[in-house]
């Protein structure tokens, strides 16, 4: 698990290879990823965009910016939790994701970035 804290909020990371949702002989190897976003602060706040940028070991590296996360801009009470699973599918056994997270504070609307921790996406047998 990954795992980083910014501005009172915690970002939490799992990433798991989807055996049965792969096909690695066509070069598409695909990538749970499990997030909790928690909030360690005083003050409630609001998920609005996500910006990622994810490599690959054999293709370019790139980047995904957008609204919410699954469809959701979740709103974070002091003490809340939001959890959620995407996916990511890669060219090979080996990649990287990292990225951050802008976010609001709904008492005054300043806005600001939380860090979302860099997490291997690889092949089990790959890690040895």
């Amino acid at each position: 698990m990954s795992t980083a804290v910014s501005h009172d909020i915690r970002v939490s990371v799992m990433a798991r290879f989807e055996a049965g949702q792969s096909a690695p002989t066509e070069g598409r190897f695909l990538f749970s990823y499990r997030i909790t976003i928690a909030n360690r602060g005083q003050r409630t706040a609001q998920l609005l965009r996500r910006h990622w940028f994810i490599s690959d070991s054999l293709a370019s590296p790139c980047e995904v910016e957008g609204p919410g996360v699954v469809g959701a801009v979740p709103v974070l009470e002091p003490g809340e939790q939001f959890t959620y699973t995407s996916y990511c599918e890669l060219h090979s056994g080996m990649g990287r994701m990292r990225g951050s997270y802008r976010m609001r504070h709904m008492d005054d609307g300043s806005e600001f970035d939380v860090a979302i921790p860099a997490f291997d996406l690889r092949l089990p047998y790959a890690a040895n």
